[in-house]
């Protein structure tokens, strides 16, 4: 009875991850708007109960994937020990370096071990085929929700269709959900902020591309795939626009050598050719204009002196490099880049930036000033070591996978081309984020690990057929 109820709270959490559009317990901390971790934190709780009444709990803690993990986690805990004295003294927007310490290593300890302990946990309880189908389905679910509210969202943001936002409003009836609307017609759909609905479109998108390769009929085949495609259009986010697109390429570059796909190649394009046409029916000037934005939005530097986000973003990004050489080897301690880079912002990203003013600079904003990027934070914090490890981490997965690709086949081998797909968008992302809360790396590092462990019922169960 256990292991059931915490298996379908594995489920709830993964189809509730994106909904974070609401208030919140404060007490959870950087979990505290996050609905799907609140079934995370109860299914991880029921599967203790049920190792204290079995005496019994699973960790693949041989695996080269683990130790990796536990090597960088532990190197964080350490170059933060070797910092203590500076630790100890800072203290900036009303938050020492001891607290800042603790709370960024509780929040990675809570994704890279709790979470994963529980994912791997619900693992080794399905089949690889079980796996696939059920967390796609899972995830296909949330799609729609967020389909039915992003492109209600579209509708008045976007097109300007008013009469539609009544009906937008209807969702502040749903868990976890308060309807609000964006500037310059971006979308969130069921996500607090565009940034974050693409984090979540680029963790499903392989899940979603997977469809392509197991439905029978067009509408389940390319359906999913067109509706992540919309949703990362209209959501404005840039990076979400790349890596999505980046993710779709890397898929047709595994289809087209493998031959049975490759008319699912041609079928692709020409999908995607008819929906833009519907788009351009629909309202062409306005499309056409937006897509000329999206375009000249990519270009980071050339509009740098312009667009007051790249300018943040780059500058972050910058001081972060500057506090690195001053501290290479082992950087200043976990989670304390900040009272450091504070003092390397480049004139040129700051000048005329209210977003330093308001935000990074003001002592009485309690909120810290964001990374924009995982490794460069990586290398001030935790200097060379850690960024190696996090590297090798990144490298043994990413080749893990692509290994699975070629000695898999029937439910094992689309498994394998799906984790493959969102571990490269989720390590390209975090060119972008500094943020270790991304449920979707540490859940295809769980499915990773779990190809070594194959079982009887893998072998039995390999075929797909199903259906949406």
């Amino acid at each position: 009875m256990l292991k059931k109820t915490y298996i379908s709270l594995f489920f709830l959490g993964l189809f509730f991850f994106p909904f974070n559009e609401y208030i919140g317990i404060a007490t959870l901390g950087e979990f505290k708007t996050e609905a799907g971790a609140l079934f995370l934190f109860a299914g991880f709780l029921l599967l203790l109960c049920s190792a204290l009444k079995t005496n019994k709990i699973s960790l693949p803690y041989k695996n080269r994937i683990v130790v990796l993990m536990a090597l960088f986690l532990l190197w964080c805990f350490i170059t933060t020990l070797l910092n203590a004295p500076a630790v100890a003294d800072s203290y900036f927007k009303h938050t020492s370096g001891v607290n800042r310490f603790l709370r960024q290593y509780i929040a990675l300890l809570v994704s890279s071990v709790l979470f994963f302990i529980f994912y791997w946990n619900v693992f080794i309880e399905l089949s690889l085929k079980e796996i696939l189908l059920r967390i796609r389905k899972t995830f296909f679910y949330s799609l729609i929700v967020a389909s039915v509210y992003g492109f209600l969202e579209t509708g008045v943001s976007f097109f300007g269709i008013g009469a539609l936002y009544p009906v937008l409003k209807m969702f502040d009836y749903f868990p976890f959900l308060e309807v609000s609307l964006h500037a310059e017609g971006r979308i969130s759909s069921i996500s607090y902020e565009p940034p974050f609905f693409a984090i979540y479109l680029i963790t499903i998108a392989g899940w979603m591309f997977s469809y392509v390769l197991t439905e029978k009929t067009v509408f389940s085949k390319y359906t999913p795939l067109l509706l992540v495609l919309a949703l990362t259009f209209f959501s404005g986010s840039r990076t979400g626009l790349i890596i999505v697109f980046l993710q779709l390429i890397v898929f047709g570059a595994i289809l087209f050598r493998e031959p049975k796909f490759k008319d699912s190649i041609r079928t692709v394009m020409f999908k995607l050719l008819l929906f833009s046409a519907v788009l351009l029916v629909f309202n062409g000037p306005k499309v056409i204009k937006a897509v000329g934005q999206k375009i000249e939005s990519l270009d980071f530097f050339g509009n740098i002196k312009t667009n007051i986000s790249n300018k943040s973003r780059l500058g972050m990004q910058y001081a972060a490099i500057q506090v690195f050489k001053e501290h290479p080897l082992v950087g200043v301690g976990f989670g304390q880049q900040t009272y450091y880079a504070r003092y390397e912002y480049p004139y040129w990203a700051t000048s005329n930036n209210y977003e330093f003013k308001v935000w990074y600079r003001n002592k009485n904003e309690k909120a810290f000033p964001p990374a924009y990027n995982i490794y460069t934070r990586l290398l001030a914090e935790t200097g060379i070591i850690g960024i190696v490890l996090f590297l090798s981490l990144a490298y043994v997965s990413i080749s893990g996978a692509r290994k699975r690709i070629r000695n898999t086949e029937g439910a094992e081998h689309v498994l394998a081309i799906t984790v493959y797909i969102s571990l490269i968008g989720l390590f390209v992302n975090w060119l972008q984020i500094d943020t270790f809360r991304i449920y979707g790396l540490w859940l295809s590092l769980a499915i990773l690990i779990r190809f070594s462990y194959l079982s009887k019922k893998d072998e039995h169960d390999s075929t797909v057929n199903t259906s949406l």
